[in-house]
Order: C-alpha cells, then sequence, then structure tokens
C-alpha cells in the first residue's frame, strides 16, 4: 500500500494535479480560494448585466431604467416599473424563464463537469449516460399519445421518466455479471442512447398528425418558450440540490482523477462517490431536459472553456462551471429570442451553432499548447 507519510515519494507516485491539491493552503492566500472567487465575481456580474439585457429586450422593448425598476420589484425591493403592463411582461414572462434559462445551463455545465471528471475524458458531457436520449423518448410519447395536450405537466413528467428509466437500464447494463466500471457504463450509455434515438426517429416518422410532428421537432430542438413559474417551482429544486451535491464532492472527484486506488488509499469511498455523481448528474440533466428539450454543447463547451482558463481542479471547475453555463444558456436564449423578432429560433440550434466552432476553436487551441510543450 502506498504510504502517504513519505510525502517525497508519494508526490512523486501522483500527478502533478494532486500535488497541487495536496500543496494548496487554507484561507484567503490559497491559489484555488482566489480563482474561485475572482471567476465568482466575473461571472456573477456577467449574469447580472446580461438578466437586465434578457428581461429589456422582446417583441416589446422595455427601457433598461424601467427594467430594472422591474426586476427590483419582483425582487421586492423597489415599486415595480412605471407601467403595469412593463411590470407584468417582466414578472409573468420574461424573468422565469430568465431564472430557467440560468438553471438548466447550470445543471448541463455541472453534469458535464462531473461526467468529464468522472471519465478521465474531456469529451464527455450529460448525454454521454443515455440520459438526454431517455428525455427525448418520454417526451415524444407524451406528444404522440395526446398526454402533454391534456395535462400541462406530462411532457416534462414523462420526459424525467424516460431519463431516469434510461439512466437504470445503462447501470444495469454496465453491472452485469457482478463487476461494474467505468469503461463499461460508457458503452453501455453509447449503446443504449443509439436504440433509444432510433426509437425517437421511429415514433417522429410514423406520427399521424402532422401538429404532433412538428411539436416534437420543436422540442426536440431544444427551446424555454412557455416558460412559467410553475415550472421554475418544479425544476429549481431539484436542479439546485444536484448541484451542490456535486460540488460538495468536488474534492473527491479531484483523488478520482489521480486513480482508484491512490482514492481509496485516502480514504475515498469510491463506488458511493460514483454514484452519487452518477445519479446527480442524471438528476440534474434529466431536469433540464424535461423542461427545456435537448440542448447541446453547454455541458461540452463551458467545462473545457473554464478547464483552460482556472485548471482541472474541481473545487474551482464546477461551480465555476455551473456559472458558466448558466451565462452561456441565458446569453443563447437571448439571442433565440431576439435574432429573428417577432419569430423564435430554437435556444438548442443557437448553443449548436456557437457552441461547435468555439470547441474546435479550443481543441485547436489545446493541440497547440500541447506541441508547445
Amino acid at each position: 500500500m502506498l504510504r502517504f507519510s513519505a510525502r517525497g515519494r508519494a508526490d512523486n507516485r501522483l500527478s502533478p494535479v494532486f500535488r497541487a491539491i495536496r500543496r494548496s493552503k487554507a484561507g484567503f492566500a490559497s491559489p484555488v480560494v482566489r480563482k474561485l472567487v475572482a471567476g465568482t465575481a466575473v461571472l456573477v456580474a456577467g449574469i447580472c448585466a446580461l438578466a437586465v439585457m434578457a428581461a429589456a429586450v422582446g417583441p416589446y422593448n422595455i427601457p433598461f431604467s424601467h427594467t430594472l425598476a422591474g426586476l427590483l420589484g419582483a425582487l421586492g425591493m423597489g415599486q415595480g416599473a412605471t407601467a403595469r403592463s412593463e411590470q407584468a411582461i417582466i414578472e409573468t414572462i420574461r424573468l422565469p424563464r430568465i431564472v430557467l434559462a440560468l438553471g438548466v445551463g447550470a445543471a448541463l455545465a455541472t453534469a458535464g463537469a462531473s461526467m468529464q471528471g468522472l471519465f478521465r475524458n474531456p469529451m464527455a458531457d450529460p448525454g454521454i449516460i443515455g440520459v438526454s436520449a431517455g428525455g427525448a423518448l418520454g417526451a415524444v410519447l407524451a406528444i404522440a399519445t395526446g398526454a402533454a395536450a391534456a395535462m400541462s405537466l406530462a411532457l416534462p413528467g414523462m420526459a424525467f421518466a424516460g431519463a431516469a428509466g434510461a439512466l437504470l437500464l445503462v447501470y444495469l447494463i454496465a453491472a452485469a455479471g457482478g463487476r461494474f466500471s467505468i469503461a463499461a457504463l460508457l458503452l453501455s450509455g453509447v449503446a443504449v442512447s443509439a436504440f433509444l434515438g432510433a426509437i425517437v426517429s421511429a415514433i417522429v416518422i410514423f406520427t399521424n398528425s402532422q401538429q404532433a410532428q412538428r411539436e416534437m421537432v420543436f422540442w426536440l430542438a431544444g427551446g424555454l418558450d412557455s416558460t412559467g413559474w410553475e415550472d421554475v417551482r418544479i425544476a429549481l429544486p431539484l436542479i439546485g440540490a444536484g448541484v451542490v451535491v456535486m460540488i460538495v464532492f468536488a474534492r473527491d472527484l479531484n483523488l478520482l482523477l489521480v486513480s482508484e486506488e491512490d482514492a481509496r488509499a485516502l480514504g475515498v469511498r469510491v463506488g458511493l462517490v460514483r454514484n452519487v455523481l452518477l445519479v446527480c448528474a442524471a438528476l440534474v440533466t434529466g431536469t433540464a431536459v424535461a423542461f427545456s428539450g435537448t440542448i447541446a454543447f453547454v455541458g461540452l463547451v463551458v467545462p473545457h472553456a473554464l478547464r483552460l482558463v482556472v485548471g482541472a481542479d474541481n473545487r474551482v471547475l464546477l461551480p465555476l462551471s455551473a456559472l458558466g453555463g448558466a451565462l452561456f444558456l441565458l446569453a443563447a436564449d437571448t439571442v433565440a429570442r431576439t435574432a429573428a423578432s417577432p419569430a423564435e429560433v430554437r435556444v438548442g440550434i443557437i448553443t449548436a451553432l456557437a457552441g461547435a466552432p468555439l470547441f474546435a476553436l479550443l481543441l485547436i487551441r489545446h493541440k497547440a499548447r500541447a506541441g508547445a510543450l
């Protein structure tokens, strides 16, 4: 067994990331704390500024001064906008959409960062364990059977059930034979995602109603239209709980990045940590998919971009990924609402159009930096 009392010999066997974690000092002098505080300040400022802009622009533009007053009024910190119509637009239409966009973005980005650490693969994203495909199947079934039209929460409810069922199926396949491994989970997720994707395509093709087909295509493209406070009240507690738990386990995820053996030597309950992270990532992804449809690249691009800036320490990366994902999706949704106003572009299209080139640039930069070392 590795004896960590001999610091030099132990540090030589461990990765640079782990040695940096061991050497970090408590308090505000710690590089970890400095990065976290600075990153949080920048991202929170960006979110606040963008939230005011998102509440102001749309088919009916509201002056920024009125918008700020309306937002403060909605928070109980002022009298609200001067015009009742402006206050109603802000409180009942735009603000719940802003809040849900922030929650969904935080969910997808944090889940992506956790998956990348758990699989030790920067190309991993929340959809890798089949959750997104399961949510898509539940949603198209709700539309095809008419349940979505009969009850307002049937679509997100069935989408969440599909996401949970997909995760269970992937886990059972990976654990078959009594031996569980991350590699088996990854392969199971790919297989289940492909299988469920084929079923979704078949349902869309063979649905007789053109209106239902249109609804399916719109949902699969991702969007936050028709968001209300009821959606926020259901989605946000689930997303918040899952994100907080993943951040709490950030140190254990750092140790798993080294190896499972070294993590066990330091007292980490590897099986428990792995299962908790998988369940939380699936919970927040399934909730996000249930209320927003399938939105690509948030969980892939945001953690990867932040990793190049703040490093691979998950104690910094996970909380900043939550804030960065919230900012990224709110920006994408604002563009989706205003780019073709009064029509609306699906937000999943915007994230793909922005995320794919950005991810390609990040990969090129990463390869250039690696080649220069």
